[in-house]
């Protein structure tokens, strides 16, 4: 059998991964005041035995008034940052997987109850806040309308994800992917849907590139040299007059030039108007066209759930890694089945080395 490209190891920047396979953020919306506990817990220790290269944890808000819900997780405090990194220490203890962390700012789309209750906005009285915006445009309809930042707003959204980086530095994390898509803080300010500012950080698409450009200098400065910075992208909008792949394009060579060591590729989320009729690897034409124009690894995302699948996306040169988001959820062995149906190892718990099939005489590495 042909080697398999999708459990062939790559580096991003001086981290090295065991494959290509890389669980990519998903919001558990179960935390308390932002802190960790045991549900992440026990949802990372479950990713971080399923040989995957890389775990990217959920969506981390910089600040309070930065989070999707009340529920969300953060590492915007010392509480925020003891919590994460208890839950830390004992994933860590069973499993040599590398961990990231997705550091975000909701904008404009915070203060909401969780999706399994409706997601509804959250209000005051609720324990809601304001939420902030690049300009006072609501999300949707139902929406109260945010703040627009000023000055001293933008400097502090700055100030916030490098504080956050050096948090997650200081507690070994290994990469920071920041978020810029599905129409959160930085992909607000890139859409000309939300952003109608009329200063230097609005019209243009240099002026709506400057806050997302100047929050990647400040989080690469502020983590240590040789761990790994990313971006997550959406490449476009899918409503006409917005975010689209030109623009993404552009941003992708701006990154990649400012010392970006990868980018993972994804798209919507910016208005409800959007119109996408997904299939399987709906984003990945999004990702050839980003990889065709950078020289850093690029990851795919967007309905991947056969192996066969994720191995052509690498075989042919589409991506450098792919995401596994809610397929991860409904199978945390996919790697497992995916080595076995293509021919290679994985790395295993001791633990489990019993289970192997014996069909499988090489499946399992300990």
């Amino acid at each position: 059998m042909t080697a398999s490209s999708l459990f062939q190891p790559i580096r991003l920047a001086d981290l090295a991964l065991a494959n290509r396979i890389v669980v990519a953020p998903m919001c558990q919306y179960s935390a308390k005041s932002g802190e960790a506990g045991a549900w992440h817990q026990m949802h990372l220790g479950q990713m971080a035995v399923s040989g995957a290269g890389l775990v990217i944890l959920e969506a981390t808000a910089v600040a309070p008034e930065g989070r999707i819900s009340a529920a969300d997780l953060g590492l915007y405090s010392d509480e925020t940052a003891k919590a994460l990194g208890d839950v830390l220490a004992a994933v860590r203890a069973w499993s040599p997987t590398p961990l990231g962390v997705q550091l975000s700012h909701a904008g404009r789309k915070a203060s909401v109850h969780p999706p399994w209750t409706g997601g509804a906005q959250l209000s005051l009285a609720e324990g809601g806040w304001r939420t902030l915006a690049p300009s006072p445009l609501a999300f949707r309809h139902d929406r109260t309308t945010p703040l627009s930042l000023d000055a001293d707003g933008l400097a502090r959204v700055r100030a916030q994800f490098a504080a956050a980086a050096r948090r997650a530095a200081m507690l070994g994390l290994d990469l920071i992917e920041i978020h810029a898509a599905h129409g959160y803080l930085l992909h607000q300010f890139l859409s000309p849907l939300a952003n109608q500012r009329d200063d230097a950080y609005g019209g243009s698409l240099e002026n709506r590139m400057r806050l997302p450009l100047e929050v990647f200098e400040a989080v690469r400065e502020a983590f240590p040299a040789g761990r790994p910075v990313g971006v997550r992208l959406s490449a476009t909008d899918w409503v006409a007059g917005g975010w689209d792949l030109e623009q993404t394009l552009a941003l992708a060579q701006a990154l990649a030039a400012r010392g970006a060591d990868y980018l993972h590729i994804s798209s919507g989320g910016l208005s409800p108007d959007q119109a996408i009729a997904p299939y399987p690897g709906y984003q990945v034409p999004f990702a050839r066209a980003v990889r065709q124009v950078v020289n850093i690894p690029v990851i795919a995302v967007g309905l991947i759930t056969e192996p066969e699948h994720a191995d052509a996306i690498i075989g042919v040169g589409d991506a450098d890694l792919v995401g596994l988001a809610r397929a991860m959820l409904y199978d945390p062995r996919w790697p497992w089945h995916a080595a076995a149906k293509l021919g290679a190892s994985v790395h295993v718990p001791s633990q489990y080395l019993r289970c192997q099939p014996r069909r499988f005489p090489d499946l399992f590495i300990p």
